[in-house]
C-alpha cells in the first residue's frame, strides 16, 4: 500500500503520530477548558448564577404573575477572527438582554489589542457591568477553517458557560457575519412555551457527496500544535464509514439544550469522547458533531428539530457556501419566520435596515425590550433607564417565528425528520 502523502513528506511513522496527536491535544484542550475558562481580566468577568438570582427574586418572572409560562433563559457563543471585533460588538448589542448570557471570543489570528478593546467595551457599558452577564475570552484558541479546532472552540465556549452560568435553558452559537432579525423579547416569548429538550439543527444521514469530501479523507488539524492559522493536512489514504454508529450531517449553526450540552462535556457514557476522537481527523466536524451524537443515542434522538433557525440564501450548486444578503433578500428574510440570518457583509446597508424596521435599534445601542423604561423623545438610548428584566414585549415578529415553530413541529414534519 502507498504511503500517505503530506506536505512534509511524512512517512507513516509520522502519520500514526500526528494522528494521535491529534486526539491528545483535543482531549486535553477540552480537559483545560473545563477546568481553567480564561478571561481578560478574572476579577472583571468571573461571577455565577447567583448575581443573576435577583432577576426572578426581585422582580419576579413576568409571565408568572400573568399565568404564562417561565422565561427561558439563552447562552450565546459569539465568535469572530482578525477585524471582527466591530461586528461582534454591534452583534451583542443587537442580542443583548439581561436574562441571557453572552461569551465572546476572538480567535488567536485577532491581536491581544483587539481582544482588549472588545474587553474594555464591555466593562465600560454601564448596563452589562450591572447584570454581569458578558464573557469575553481572554486568551484566544487557535480555529482553523473546517478543522477540528472549531468544534473545539465551542466546547470551550459551552464548558464555560456550564461553570459559570447554571441557569440557562438553549445555547445558540453565531459568528460575526450572523445577525438578528427579531428582538430577543421574541424570542423568549414563544420559546417559553417549548418543551425546554428540543434540540434545533438541520441534519440528514443521507450525505450524499459528503461521503466522499467530508467522511471518507483523513484530515490533520496544525492548529491543534502550531500557534499559526493555516489549511489542513490531507493523507492520501482513506477510511472507511464506521459501523459501530451512523453518520449524521448538517449545518454547524445550532440551538442546543443544556442537558444534551452537559452530556457531551461530562460524556456519562463514552459516545460523546468516542465520536470526539472520530471527528478529530474530520473534513468541517462542526456540520457533523453534534448532529451524531443527539442522533445516535436513545435519550436525545427524539428531541431534534430538522431547522438550525437560521435564513440563508446559498450559492448556486453545490450549495456549499452561503451568499452575502443584501437588502434585495429583505424581504425574504422577514417572511422566513427564522430568527436569525447569515451571511452579512460588515457593515452591508441591509443591517442599517434590520435595526431600524426589525430591532427598533438606533445608533450604537442595545436593542430595546420590555425591560426598556426610557420615554422621553430626546433621548436616542431607549433603555438608559430600565425596568423589570423580566418583562418582555413581543413585537409582530413574534407571530412570525410562531408560524415557523408551529410548522416546525407539525405532525406531518416533526417526527418525520427526527434522526432520519
Amino acid at each position: 500500500m502507498k504511503k500517505p502523502h503530506f506536505p512534509h513528506y511524512l512517512d507513516r511513522k509520522w502519520l500514526l503520530l500526528l494522528l494521535t496527536t491529534s486526539v491528545l491535544f483535543l482531549l486535553l484542550l477540552l480537559t483545560v477548558t473545563l477546568a481553567q475558562p480564561r478571561f481578560s481580566s478574572p476579577s472583571d468577568f468571573a461571577y455565577d448564577q447567583r448575581q443573576l438570582a435577583f432577576l426572578d427574586r426581585d422582580f419576579g418572572d413576568g409571565n408568572d404573575r400573568l399565568g404564562l409560562p417561565k422565561l427561558p433563559r439563552l447562552a450565546y457563543s459569539l465568535t469572530g477572527t482578525k477585524g471582527d471585533g466591530p461586528q461582534l460588538r454591534r452583534l451583542l448589542q443587537a442580542l443583548y438582554h439581561p436574562r441571557n448570557y453572552y461569551v465572546l471570543h476572538l480567535d488567536l489570528e485577532a491581536s491581544d489589542a483587539e481582544r482588549l478593546e472588545l474587553a474594555k467595551y464591555v466593562k465600560s457599558e454601564a448596563l452589562i457591568e450591572r447584570f454581569k452577564n458578558v464573557m469575553v475570552v481572554g486568551k484566544g484558541n487557535l480555529v482553523t477553517y473546517k478543522g477540528p479546532t472549531m468544534i473545539a472552540s465551542t466546547l470551550h465556549a459551552v464548558a464555560i458557560l456550564l461553570k459559570k452560568s447554571k441557569d440557562w435553558d438553549w445555547f445558540i452559537n453565531l459568528s460575526s457575519s450572523d445577525y438578528p432579525l427579531m428582538p430577543q423579547d421574541d424570542i423568549l416569548h414563544i420559546f417559553s412555551y417549548l418543551p425546554r429538550d428540543l434540540n434545533f439543527l438541520e441534519h440528514t444521514s443521507n450525505i450524499g457527496w459528503k461521503e466522499n469530501q467530508r467522511a471518507r479523507p483523513i484530515i490533520i488539524d496544525p492548529g491543534l500544535y502550531h500557534t499559526k492559522k493555516s489549511g489542513v493536512f490531507w493523507a492520501k489514504e482513506r477510511r472507511s464509514m464506521p459501523a459501530s454508529f451512523k453518520l449524521f450531517m448538517g449545518s454547524e449553526w445550532v440551538v442546543l439544550t443544556k442537558p444534551f450540552l452537559e452530556f457531551c462535556i461530562w460524556g456519562w457514557d463514552n459516545l460523546p469522547r468516542t465520536l470526539l476522537m472520530y471527528y478529530t481527523n474530520f473534513l468541517s466536524s462542526p456540520e457533523g458533531y453534534f448532529h451524531t451524537v443527539v442522533c445516535n443515542h436513545k435519550d436525545y434522538q427524539n428531541t431534534t428539530v430538522n431547522h438550525d433557525l437560521h435564513y440563508l440564501k446559498w450559492d448556486k450548486p453545490p450549495k456549499q457556501n452561503p451568499v452575502a444578503l443584501t437588502l434585495e433578500h429583505f424581504d425574504e428574510m422577514v417572511q422566513s419566520g427564522a430568527p436569525f440570518a447569515r451571511r452579512f457583509a460588515k457593515d452591508d446597508p441591509v443591517l442599517n435596515k434590520i435595526d431600524n424596521e426589525l430591532l427598533r435599534r438606533s445608533g450604537d445601542r442595545f436593542t430595546p425590550g420590555g425591560w426598556c423604561q426610557e420615554t422621553s423623545v430626546l433621548h436616542k438610548d431607549k433603555c438608559l433607564v430600565y425596568g423589570n428584566p423580566n418583562v418582555v414585549k413581543p413585537t409582530i415578529s413574534s407571530k412570525r417565528l410562531e408560524k415557523l415553530i408551529v410548522k416546525l413541529l407539525d405532525s406531518d414534519n416533526f417526527r418525520l425528520k427526527q434522526c432520519k
